[in-house]
């Protein structure tokens, strides 16, 4: 007499996630050999890809350099005092 304490559902997604990490496994395998068969390829791969994410990150901090530049040169055009309108406080009755 068999007891399951599971459906079989349960066991289809264990056998799925199980494959998943097997063939994860093998490609990093697959990519371990690659990288020690071609080490200097993948060095200049590598490094393609670091000047490219530097590049990117320079342009993200020009890009706010200028507009801080913009939000400061906007905010030193207006002054402290706008003209119409009115703070109004309990007890304090504009009539």
């Amino acid at each position: 007499m068999v007891f399951r304490f599971y459906s079989n559902q349960v066991q289809k997604a264990s056998n799925s996630i199980a494959a998943g990490i097997f063939i994860v496994g093998m490609l990093l395998i697959g990519f371990g050999v690659l990288i020690y068969l071609l080490p200097d390829f993948f060095a200049t791969l590598a490094a393609i890809v670091f000047f490219m994410i530097g590049l990117s990150i320079i342009g993200y901090a020009i890009r706010l350099f200028v507009a801080t530049r913009k939000m400061s040169d906007l905010s030193s055009n207006n002054s402290d005092y706008r003209e119409n309108v009115y703070i109004h406080t309990p007890g304090n009755h504009l009539d």
